[in-house]
């Protein structure tokens, strides 16, 4: 065991890399994924055939097909037709376009979620669509969908361990080179779990706090402190104690 440690603490320096790499393709495959969100979600919800029908198509292939045939299709076969990427870039592509098409389901509900008296005030203060919707109707549709996007960028992140297939150096590469040279598959992969744990926890402290941001931008109440459910006074008020009257004509 205290080989398996010392070999760890060695590697430390390796599993920084890693990391970044595994937070480049999670936050680069996130971003991407909220733009194709956005506009299948909006594009699913338009009147025009034309528009809603490739919307559903695309939203359907890339819900309907796996994320590993994906990968290897933009890695492998892209550059048979003379289009050649990075494999970080086919990870984030491949990443914003899989996570992107079930995302936009939770755009397109969310959207449906407005009361349709939002559309009509917005409709009757004569505002543009795009005003409409950038002033009012996202705004609310945005709060909803946070706690739904949250769980599919933990998703991402997981799915983010399929890039060691098309030769990344994430955090499953440095696992793998672990497991290699302590010949402990236990403790190799424990420490895997551990790290991918930590990032998928921060990533949820930081949803949790644009969770709470947007709904505060609505007017909504925001979750009690600590010291508010326990009942105690909040920190840095100070109440001063009014002595009681003595003497005095009565």
């Amino acid at each position: 065991m205290g080989d398996d440690i010392q070999e760890l603490v060695e590697r430390l320096p390796l599993l920084g890399d890693a990391v970044l790499v595994t937070l480049q393709m999670t936050l680069g495959g996130a971003l991407l994924a909220i733009v194709i969100a956005v506009l299948l979600g909006f594009g699913s919800r338009t009147r025009s055939l034309w528009v809603r029908g490739p919307s559903r198509v695309v939203v359907e292939f890339f819900r309907g097909t796996s994320l590993v045939v994906q990968l290897f299709w933009l890695f492998y076969v892209l550059p048979v037709f003379g289009f050649k990427m990075e494999a970080l870039a086919v990870a984030v592509v491949a990443l914003g376009l899989n996570y992107g098409a079930y995302a936009s389901e939770v755009v397109r509900g969310s959207i449906a979620s407005v009361p349709p008296g939002q559309w009509e005030a917005a409709t009757a203060l004569n505002m543009t669509w795009f005003h409409k919707v950038r002033r009012v109707i996202f705004p609310q549709a945005w709060a909803l969908m946070i706690p739904m996007l949250a769980n599919l960028l933990i998703q991402l992140v997981k799915g983010s361990a399929l890039a060691y297939y098309i030769t990344l150096q994430d955090v499953n590469f440095w696992t793998v080179e672990l497991r290699r040279a302590t010949a402990d598959t236990f403790f190799s992969y424990t420490a895997g779990l551990i790290v991918y744990f930590i990032i998928a926890y921060l990533l949820t402290w930081g949803m949790n706090i644009l969770e709470e941001r947007a709904k505060r931008r609505l007017g909504r109440g925001t979750r009690p402190s600590l010291r508010e459910t326990l009942g105690l006074k909040p920190r840095g008020l100070y109440t001063p104690k009014v002595p009681e009257p003595t003497g005095g004509a009565r």
